[in-house]
């Protein structure tokens, strides 16, 4: 039952990402065109929120689905596998016209050739598990 919730969110997400046009194929090629402020207006709010969502974490020492308190580290000084690691995402979600989250939410309805770019973020984690001790991080 502790699942449900979590379900339920998953839902939501994707009828609003659907209602807002983030996973239009148009939407992000108007962005990535510089056309449009409607993909950057909804990835502002989604920052927005985040920002605002950790604080409360941090200053009410939330705790996760175990009972433990959460824990955000912060992140570590380097800037050049931020840039390459966003490059790679940017060309991955250019190329594709859809990024890790919408895959699931366009197949489900029923854009069938996002199989193909989930194998591939599939494949992809699955090598960089492999190879992620041997990276430089």
């Amino acid at each position: 039952m502790k699942a449900f919730k979590y379900l339920l969110v998953g839902f939501v997400f994707g009828i609003v990402l659907t209602k807002s046009e983030a996973v239009s194929w148009y939407r992000i090629y108007e962005m990535f065109q510089f056309q449009s402020f409607h993909m950057y207006g909804i990835i502002s709010v989604a920052i927005l929120t985040g920002l605002v969502g950790i604080q409360i974490m941090k200053r009410r020492s939330l705790k996760n689905i175990k009972g433990e308190t959460i824990i955000v580290p912060d992140k570590e000084p380097g800037s050049a596998r931020y840039w390459i690691g966003g490059l790679i995402f940017g060309l991955g979600w250019a190329l594709a016209g859809a990024c890790p989250g919408p895959v699931f939410i366009l197949i489900g309805a029923g854009f069938w050739p996002l199989i193909f770019v989930l194998v591939g973020a599939l494949m992809g984690t699955f090598i960089y598990g492999v190879l992620k001790d041997k990276l430089p991080h």
